[in-house]
Order: C-alpha cells, then sequence, then structure tokens
C-alpha cells in the first residue's frame, strides 16, 4: 500500500469493547442514557456509523482487527495451530518501530489469545500484570477486572513505552461489558448485574481513561480508536440479521482529527488498514480490508458470519452462504432498507465464495504469513 500522505508517527490506542452493540449509543438513537460518554466523544471525534462486525465472538473480533481477513470456516485465526508469524498489524506497526502491545484485564490463556498476540509481533499484558504494576483492582470477575482498573494497566504500559522513546500501539480488550455486568460501585446509577449497568459502567470508564490520558505526556500525540469486538446479540428473523452486526467505531485525537462522519459502508477488517493509511505508511501486507479513506467509491463491502453461516454486503445486497443448500442473495440492506426480495446475482455469488475461500487458503497454505517468512 502506498501511502497517500506524510508519516504521522503518532501513538495510537485502539479498544475493542466486550459486546458494544451500536444501538446501545444515543448517537445512533438510543433514549435510554447509557452512552454520554461515547456519545460525547463521537461528537468530537470521527464517527464512522456504517462499520459491520465480521462475527459473534471476542476471537472473531480480534481477528479482524489483528489479520484483517473474513472469518475462515471453522475456529478463529486466533484460536487456530500454527497461527504464528502472520501479517498483522501489530507486526506491521512494529517494522516501523511503533511498539505494539495486547492488553487484557483477564488472562490471555483464555481462547488462546495470548499465546496469538505473543507470536504476531505483540507484547503481551494480563492480568497478571496487575501486582507487579502495584495497580489496585477496584473489581473484577471471572473475565477479568474492571475496566477502569485495565486502562490503568494500560497506562502504565504505556508510560514505560514513551519514557523510552517509542511510538506505542495499544490494543486493549475489555471485559466489564459482559456476565454477570458487576462493576465497582458508585460509578454509575444503573444496577449491578444489568446489561444496562454494565454499558453504562463500560461508557463510564473509557471517559475515565481519556479524563486521566489527558495529563499523560503522551496524549497530546494519540489517536484513539474506539470500536467492538462484537455486538450484544446477533439473533434475529433471519440466519444473518445484518442490523445485529452495526457496532460504532470513534476516533478521537484533539487538533488531529476533525469532528464529523464517515457514512461509508465499512468492514472490521478495514479497521487495521484505515489506522494505517492514517498514518501514512507505504507497506506490503496480506491485509483483505481497505483504507476507507482512499478508496474509490463502489467498492465498499462488509462481511458478516455466524458459527455456520456466512454473509456478504455490497451494493444494497446480501449475499448468504449456508450449509448444504444453495446460496441466498437478497436485496435490501439496513443502511439501504426496501423491501427484502431475493434475488438471482451470480456474480455476486461468486465474488463472496471467492473471498472466503481465499482467506482459507491463504491461511492454511502460509500465505498470511509475514513475506520473509519461509513456509515448508
Amino acid at each position: 500500500m502506498n501511502a497517500a500522505g506524510p508519516e504521522r508517527h503518532f501513538n495510537v490506542v485502539l479498544i475493542s469493547v466486550e459486546s458494544l452493540s451500536a444501538d446501545y449509543l444515543g448517537t445512533f438513537g438510543n433514549k435510554d442514557g447509557l452512552t454520554p460518554q461515547l456519545d460525547a466523544l463521537a461528537d468530537k471525534g470521527l464517527l464512522f456509523t456504517n462499520l459491520y462486525a465480521t462475527g459473534t465472538r471476542t476471537v472473531r473480533g480480534l481477528e479482524a482487527l489483528s489479520v484483517g481477513a473474513p472469518p475462515i470456516p471453522g475456529n478463529s485465526i486466533v484460536r487456530r495451530p500454527n497461527n504464528q508469524n502472520l501479517e498483522t498489524l501489530g507486526e506491521e506497526l512494529g517494522e516501523f518501530d511503533w511498539s505494539p502491545q495486547w492488553i487484557y484485564g483477564g488472562y490471555g490463556l483464555f481462547d488462546n489469545m495470548n499465546a496469538f498476540f505473543a507470536g504476531n509481533g505483540y507484547g503481551v499484558t494480563d492480568r497478571r500484570d496487575m501486582e507487579r504494576e502495584k495497580i489496585a483492582v477496584h473489581h473484577e470477575t471471572i473475565w477479568g477486572v474492571a475496566d477502569e482498573d485495565l486502562y490503568s494497566l494500560a497506562m502504565a504500559r504505556f508510560d514505560e513505552i514513551h519514557a523510552d522513546g517509542k511510538p506505542f500501539f495499544g490494543h486493549i480488550m475489555t471485559t466489564s461489558n459482559h456476565r454477570p455486568f458487576t462493576f465497582p460501585e458508585g460509578r454509575v446509577d444503573r444496577r449491578q448485574k444489568t446489561h444496562e449497568g454494565g454499558v453504562q459502567y463500560t461508557d463510564w470508564a473509557i471517559g475515565d481513561f481519556i479524563r486521566r490520558a489527558a495529563d499523560k505526556p503522551w496524549y497530546a500525540n494519540t489517536l484513539f480508536v474506539i470500536t467492538a469486538d462484537h455486538t450484544a446479540s446477533a439473533m434475529g428473523k433471519s440466519d444473518l440479521p445484518v442490523e445485529r452486526y452495526h457496532i460504532p467505531m470513534i476516533w478521537y485525537a484533539p487538533d488531529h482529527v476533525e469532528p464529523g462522519r464517515m457514512d461509508r459502508l465499512m468492514s472490521q477488517i478495514d479497521i487495521p488498514t484505515t489506522i494505517l493509511g492514517w498514518l501514512g505508511l507505504t507497506y506490503e501486507s496480506r491485509f483483505f480490508g481497505y483504507d476507507m479513506f482512499a478508496l474509490e467509491p463502489g467498492r465498499e463491502r462488509a462481511f458478516i458470519s455466524n458459527y455456520q453461516t456466512l454473509g456478504y454486503m455490497r451494493n444494497n445486497r446480501l449475499v448468504v452462504l449456508g450449509l448444504q443448500r444453495p446460496a441466498m442473495v437478497t436485496n435490501g440492506t439496513p443502511a439501504h432498507p426496501v423491501e427484502p426480495v431475493d434475488i438471482d446475482d451470480e456474480s455476486l455469488t461468486r465474488e463472496a465464495i471467492a473471498y472466503y475461500q481465499m482467506a482459507n487458503w491463504m491461511f492454511r497454505s502460509g500465505e498470511m504469513r509475514e513475506h520473509d517468512e519461509v513456509v515448508p
């Protein structure tokens, strides 16, 4: 990829929020007042309004946000054998002298997360590092420490890297917006053990993180990217209810990112390449994603899936590829609602199949590895 502008040696903090559906945010029409902090950041930053998660589990989101590939059949790449030395967002930034970090509030043995990120160019920090950093834990569940404590851990790591004079890329994965939806007392007015309480606390913790980060010497040169790993639920009246894959993304960097909206159709796999494009980096990679700031109109598309069905959206149509049944193409998506009608679009169907088959072949053959990696 050739850079469209000058290099920006900014820190990047990518927050993938557990189960954050777009429809929780007031900026997308929610009337329950659950996300005042995110709504304020959306007003002050760049809001991506038409973004879709690739799957229904955290490991699918992490696959998209690191490898930038459509979901492959079976397990996510994060949980697959032979998933080291891949072209990832962290590995790519590491080649330009960023310090890539994976920071998780739970124990990263779960779902093979620590092994995956450590094997693909990231430094790894998780629940085990809280004591070493002398960070008090205000609350924890089986999934991890409270989000506010996770952000304290992340800032400690960022302080260390900044003191060494390097830019950092921190991918933070939160856990508080997950059952049992418990969190430190006195933070929000919604009740403990309710989904609404989990969302409101998650929102509060993000606002608190940004306020605390603003006192850091690295803050002025940092791009904050806030998105989700997946939505709270993908259940609906159809195999792949598109509206149930809609996730938010906010870019926030005062004085560097103009407030506004990006309304183009976008896939979660486009996030790594769009970040690299904004940073002005020229690179070679195996990413399937597009730089949304440079993509010519008409090529936008998105991928959605569950455990046995694959979807492909383009040109206001949805291709559904199911098990042992013919492909189905429907005219109409939530962004451009019309009366859904099943149609015949062989060209679009072949395009969808090609994307998914190519991603699967590239991983299984080793073609997703770094260019200089020798594949036996």
